[in-house]
Order: structure tokens, then C-alpha cells, then sequence
């Protein structure tokens, strides 16, 4: 694609159409791009429209898709200029965008809701681009067969659907309707200056042709009109997204390209990358004035020089159209009145019981002589082809064959004829058996059914009983107070098994305090003597050790040992008032031997004096 850079400058920067008093979230989004950069303004123009399309996940969405949603939302059967609310279109672009969700893999997923609020936003922008105008069905699928995504030949091909009438002929009035809708697309992204609707841009497409048929139509692909430029770039920026090129740009000094390359006709191995050449930048010798070519794919020098070879050795040229040759008449549905369904038959006895009333014989002679006039008649039809092999796809032979298939179908029908029903033994006995069968098997499935809900309602109600809160609350307080009376038993258990050992080291130190005041004095009363006063205290009768006094001295367990029903308070009195009557009496000995060894000291002084 050769182009100049001077004759596609920008004829004017895009102003808005109308000022919102609040900008819309994708319109904002796309200001921050910086797209207005771009000189060329029909690069700019599908630059603007493709970040809209992928913004919107609308180039994940077909022609056919958008279609189907039409179809599905009614709009099909209202007319093109009925005005259509806000709360429709919505619903149709969510029916868009859910089905897309399902469609995609798990690795690839979208926000629906999202994608449908920033696609009403900017349809809604579009429409209020221009005064006046509102919001019909012809706007909402001029707009969405835009700015989908699939190839361009299919989206042409519905648009040329909708502003077509019967015999397959443009009308000029819906294709300028069409065009004025189209259009506002590029006044929505602030570029109605240079691709604005005008009221010559219907004829502008085809000045010349007063009858334009599909075939026509779709050749404006190769040679887009002025205002649809940006259409067919579009397309092609879609598909060279992500195309290679191992070469450096001469401005940018980028070591690969991807997207469009540009290489300068005049300045030998110049060549920029598409952002460089879109806003104008050049260095050395160039100039935004020569000439570049376009280019959206890479060839080494091997296969350039093969190409150059095929071209010039061959005699003819490979050159494909740039679209299938479609009928310039569109195509005739079938006309079906004429075929006579197949008969109605009561039901599979009645059939059975007709098929087994005629004879043998009979039937047997209908068959052959109804496949001999089947065969009659396609050998008159083949005959019929073979003499005129010149009117095969003439209107008059395809009635003919309608005609012909129509008489073949009711000749098969008609219902005088005995040979209708195949003939075929059938066994009663084994239906018989086979309905008997069944029949048991579903009385017991029946029962099965039954047993399943029977147990199911078991099962809920034995769920509601162990999940009732009220017993749940009390089952948790009845094991909270278990475990706290738990914690004490243990807590008191500790706290008397302590208790024992302090005794018993205290009856040791009465016990050795004892036995040193008798080794003093000899006339010291005996331990035994002192075993006495301390039994002054309440009997002690000879139990057997308890358990909890295991592992303290003989002493504190036999003053303990008064019985396995007293409890731990009357062992401590006990346990107290024997140590009390203990202590006194020691202090009552201590008393009494400092009496004696003062009556001894005083007998000796005598003694010495005398």
C-alpha cells in the first residue's frame, strides 16, 4: 500500500460534537491514550475505534453473534426506525456479553457486567453526538455490526441485508439511513470533522451505479468511499496486532516492530514503526513528504526472490478475487405447500391391526407395482434431464422439480393405498411381555421412590432434633460446669495432698524437739508419756491408710485415719486440735525442766554454802 503522508494529514483536529456534563468513564479512559497525537486522521480514527472495541471485549464478538442477540431480543421483526429505551438495549448487550462468557475458556474470562455499562455508554454517546436524534433499532444495529468483530466481507454482507429490498437491489434512502448512523461513531471519539455525516455521502459510494447489487456493494471493500476509510484499516490493524518484523525502526532505534512497517520509497532502507510514522516523526534526509509503503507482514529475501520467480514463469495469474461472485438474485426458498404430510395413524395397535388385515398377497402385489411407478417416474425425470442439459438451473426446471417432487411425495401419502405400512411380522405375546415388564418395573421403581423420600424425611428430622439450638445451648452449659466441677475436684485434691505434707513435717519437728528435751533431763518424762497427753485428744481407731494419704508418715495418718466417711474438714479440726494439745504439753515440759534444773542450781549453792 503506497500512500502519501501529505495528502492524509489530519483536514482538521476533532472537536466534540456536544459537551457532556459528565464525561463518560470510557470516553475518559480513551482521552488518556493520547491518541489525538496521531497526525493521519483516519489512523487516528480507527485507532480510537479499535481501543473502543477491545475496551468493550467487542472484538471477541461476531457478526453472527450480534445477529442471534437481535434476533433473540425481537428486534428482527420491528421496523428499522422504531425508537427502541435504554432499558432494551441493555438487556440485549447483556444477552451479548453473558452468552460470550460461556463461550470463552476458563483462562480467559471478561466482566459482562462491566463490558455492558461501557458499551451502553458510548452507544448512548454516539447517539447524543449529533442533535436531534434518538435512539432506533437501525442505529443499534448499524452500530454493534461496526464495531464487532469477525471479517469484513460478513458484517458488509449483513449490512447490505438491511438496506436491500426483495429482489436484492439497494435502496438508497435505508443506505443513507444506514450511513447516517454509521457515521456517528467517528463524531462520538471527537472526529466528526473529518468523517462526519453529510447529506452526499450516500451517493458519494456509488456516484455512478443507479442498480447496485451485493456483489457491488461488497467491491467498496477494495475501494472504501472517503467516509468509510477507517473501516477496512480498522480490520486490517486487527490482524497485523501482532505481526513481527525483525528490523529496526530509523527514528525510534526500536529493535522490532510490531504492527504495520513503513518503508520511505526514496530514502534507501528507511523505515519506521507505525507510532513513529501515525504522528509524524522523521530524521535525516527524510521528509513527511515522500512516499511510504505499508506494510503488514515480513518476507526474507528467499521468499521474496521465489515470489518474483512464480510471478514472472507464470502464464497466468494467481491473483483470487477479493470476494466469492454471489447470484445477483437472491436465493428462492422451497415452496413445501404442495407436499402432503404422511398420514395420521390413531395409534400403534390400530396400525398393527391394519398391517395384519390385508393379505399377503395383496400386499406383497401393491409393493411392486407402487415401486414400479417410483421407478417410472425418476426414469422419466432423468430422461427429461438428459434432453436438456442446457435449462439445469433455469427457474422453469426448478418448478418443474418441485412440481415433481411434490407429486412423489403425495403419490408416497395418499391413503387409499394398502402397501402404506411396511409389512412386518409382529408378535403379540412379546409386546404383551414387554408391557408387562415395564409395568413392573415401574411399580418398583415407584417403591423405590417412596423408600427415598421416606428415609430423607427420617433424616431431616433426625438433623432438626441434633440441631436444635435450645438442647445444643444446653448440652454446652452442662459440659462448661462439668469441666469447671472437674477443675476443682483436682484443685482440691492438690490442695490437701499439699496440706498433709506440711503436717508431716511438722509432727517430724515435734517428734525431734521431743526427743531432745528427754536426752536434757533424766527424769524427763518419756516419749511415751507424751504419746499420752497428746491422746487426750478424741480417739483414734485403726483404719486402714486411705488412698490420699499415700506417701505422707504414719502420724499424720494415723491422726487422720477416723474413718472413710469424715470428710476433709473434720480431718483438719482433728489434725489441728491434736497439734494444739501436742504444743501445749511440749511447752508445759519446757516449763517444768527449767523449774527443776533452777530447784538443783539452788540445792548446790546451799550445799557449797553450808
Amino acid at each position: 500500500m503506497v500512500m502519501d503522508e501529505g495528502g492524509l494529514r489530519d483536514r482538521g483536529r476533532g472537536t466534540p460534537a456536544t459537551v457532556d456534563s459528565e464525561p463518560r468513564q470510557i470516553l475518559v479512559e480513551l482521552g488518556e491514550q493520547n491518541l489525538d497525537a496521531i497526525c493521519l486522521s483516519t489512523y487516528r480514527t480507527a485507532c480510537k475505534l479499535r481501543f473502543i472495541q477491545k475496551r468493550c471485549n467487542l472484538h471477541l464478538i461476531d457478526i453472527y453473534n450480534v445477529i442471534e442477540a437481535v434476533r433473540d431480543a425481537g428486534l428482527n421483526a420491528v421496523e428499522l426506525h422504531a425508537g427502541i429505551s435504554v432499558t432494551r438495549l441493555e438487556n440485549l448487550v447483556s444477552s451479548l456479553f453473558n452468552q460470550l462468557s460461556k463461550r470463552l475458556p476458563t483462562t480467559h474470562t471478561i466482566d459482562p457486567r462491566e463490558s455492558t455499562v461501557l458499551l451502553v455508554e458510548f452507544l448512548l454517546a454516539a447517539v447524543d453526538s449529533e442533535p436531534d436524534s434518538r435512539l432506533t433499532v437501525l442505529s443499534v444495529k448499524a452500530m454493534l455490526a461496526t464495531l464487532c468483530g469477525g471479517k469484513l466481507l460478513d458484517k458488509l454482507r449483513y449490512v447490505f441485508s438491511q438496506v436491500s429490498d426483495s429482489s436484492g437491489v439497494l435502496v438508497q434512502s435505508k443506505f443513507d439511513s444506514f450511513l447516517r448512523e454509521a457515521l456517528k461513531l467517528p463524531s462520538a471519539v471527537h472526529e466528526g470533522p473529518s468523517f462526519g455525516y453529510t447529506h452526499t455521502s450516500a451517493r458519494s459510494c456509488f456516484p455512478q451505479q443507479k442498480r447496485v447489487m451485493l456483489n457491488m456493494f461488497l467491491d467498496s471493500v477494495a475501494d472504501p468511499p472517503q467516509c468509510l476509510v477507517w473501516l477496512p484499516l480498522m480490520h486490517r490493524m486487527a490482524n497485523v496486532e501482532h505481526v513481527y518484523h525483525p528490523v529496526s525502526c530509523s527514528y525510534c532505534r526500536g529493535n522490532a516492530m510490531m504492527g504495520f512497517r513503513y518503508r520511505c520509497l526514496r530514502c534507501r532502507g528507511y523505515q519506521l514503526c507505525q507510532n513513529c510514522f501515525w504522528r509524524g516523526n522523521a530524521s535525516g534526509s527524510h521528509s513527511n513528504q515522500h512516499q511510504m509503503k505499508e506494510h503488514s507482514s515480513w518476507k526474507s529475501s528467499a521468499s521474496k526472490l521465489g515470489r518474483a520467480l512464480s510471478r514472472t514463469l507464470g502464464c497466468v495469474s494467481s491473483r483470487e478475487p477479493p470476494h466469492p461472485i454471489y447470484p445477483e438474485q437472491p436465493e428462492r426458498t422451497l415452496n413445501l405447500s404442495n407436499l402432503v404430510p404422511a398420514r395420521p395413524v390413531g395409534n400403534t395397535s390400530d396400525a398393527m391391526l391394519l398391517s395384519t388385515s390385508v393379505p399377503e398377497s395383496s400386499k406383497s402385489l401393491a409393493v411392486a407395482q407402487r415401486m414400479n411407478e417410483e421407478h417410472a417416474l425418476i426414469a422419466a425425470y432423468v430422461n427429461r434431464l438428459q434432453s436438456s442439459p442446457c435449462s439445469v438451473d433455469s427457474p422453469r426446471r426448478e418448478d418443474e422439480e418441485h412440481k415433481l417432487i411434490a407429486r412423489y411425495t403425495s403419490r408416497l401419502a395418499e391413503t387409499d393405498g394398502p402397501g402404506v405400512i411396511p409389512n412386518r411380522s409382529i408378535n403379540f405375546d412379546v409386546n404383551k411381555q414387554k408391557r408387562e415388564l415395564i409395568g413392573q418395573l415401574e411399580c418398583k421403581n415407584r417403591e423405590i421412590l417412596a423408600e427415598i423420600k421416606r428415609l430423607r424425611v427420617e433424616h431431616d428430622a433426625a438433623c432438626q432434633a441434633t440441631t436444635n439450638p435450645t438442647l445444643l445451648a444446653e448440652l454446652r452449659l452442662l459440659r462448661q460446669r462439668k469441666d469447671e466441677l472437674e477443675q476443682r475436684m483436682s484443685s482440691l485434691q492438690q490442695s490437701r495432698r499439699e496440706l498433709m505434707v506440711q503436717l508431716e513435717g511438722l509432727m517430724k519437728l515435734l517428734k525431734a524437739q521431743a526427743a531432745g528435751s528427754s536426752h536434757a533431763s533424766p527424769s524427763r518424762p518419756s516419749p511415751s508419756s507424751v504419746r499420752s497427753v497428746g491422746a487426750a485428744s478424741p480417739p483414734a481407731h485403726m483404719y486402714p491408710p486411705q488412698d490420699s494419704l499415700a506417701g505422707v508418715g504414719g502420724d499424720v495418718q494415723e491422726a487422720f485415719a477416723q474413718g472413710p466417711r469424715r470428710n476433709l474438714r473434720n480431718d483438719l479440726l482433728v489434725a489441728a486440735d491434736s497439734i494444739t494439745n501436742t504444743v501445749s504439753s511440749l511447752v508445759k515440759e519446757l516449763h517444768s525442766d527449767e523449774a527443776r534444773e533452777e530447784e538443783e542450781r539452788l540445792l548446790n549453792g546451799k550445799d557449797r554454802a553450808g
